[in-house]
């Protein structure tokens, strides 16, 4: 089944477009698939419809709004304040139980149907916020699972999993899209395009590797 598509699971966000260009970088036809899942800042899919088109990939969406029922969260809570810092032993409110293990399970089979083996995640264990699915032991115990599941052979690439938000940056620059990157995704947990506002753990971790980059970037230069 291996015939050089790929499917990048695309939320719109920093990480997900740096892997749908690294994806077109590595595979000759690729596919973007999107979810509704009962998100506060659900723009972000039409924002993801517009980069899936101006990168010429194919785009889809699924609506999955059952996840944002099953669990309490503040992405899908309007009546919930947002943890603004990890809370001590545990993970913030923000995490979305189940969420990157229904996207990669629906995923998979979306996947199966059109003759993908590969998929791609933007999911980072260097940094992130403690949340349990995105983990190395999850994605690599899930890929056993669906193959498994479904008697297939598909490899769950993580592009991003060893390397920490500057790095991420450095991958888009390389890529020749941080400004893409930069100005036209939306990581804010707030729902605010680009830079965002700010103050959401998602923003702080972006602005923080971003600063970092850019200055590494600076001194190489004068060099």
């Amino acid at each position: 089944m291996d015939n050089g598509k790929v499917l990048v699971v695309f939320s719109g966000g920093q990480d997900s477009t740096t892997c749908l260009y690294w994806a077109k970088k590595h595979f000759k036809e690729v596919y973007a698939l999107s979810f509704i899942y009962g998100q506060k800042h659900v723009k972000e899919v039409e924002l993801a419809r517009e980069l899936a088109r101006k990168a010429g990939v194919s785009f889809d969406v699924m609506d999955v709004s059952f996840i944002g029922h099953l669990g309490k969260n503040s992405l899908t809570d309007t009546s919930i304040r947002m943890d603004e810092e990890k809370p001590e032993g545990s993970f913030p409110n923000t995490f979305v139980p189940g969420r990157n293990l229904f996207f990669l399970s629906i995923a998979a089979v979306y996947a199966r149907e059109r003759g993908i083996s590969h998929m791609v995640t933007g999911v980072s264990q260097t940094d992130f916020s403690g949340y349990p699915d995105c983990r190395d032991a999850f994605i690599k115990s899930l890929n056993v699972t669906l193959n498994l599941a479904m008697d297939e052979q598909f490899v769950i690439h993580t592009p991003l999993m060893w390397i920490d938000k500057a790095q991420t940056w450095a991958l888009a620059d390389e890529l020749g899209v941080l400004d893409i990157v930069r100005y036209e995704t939306l990581t804010c947990y707030n729902g605010i395009v680009g830079d965002g506002c700010g103050h959401c753990p998602a923003c702080k971790l972006r602005r923080e590797g971003l600063e970092k980059y850019l200055n590494e970037k600076s001194q190489s230069e004068r060099r």
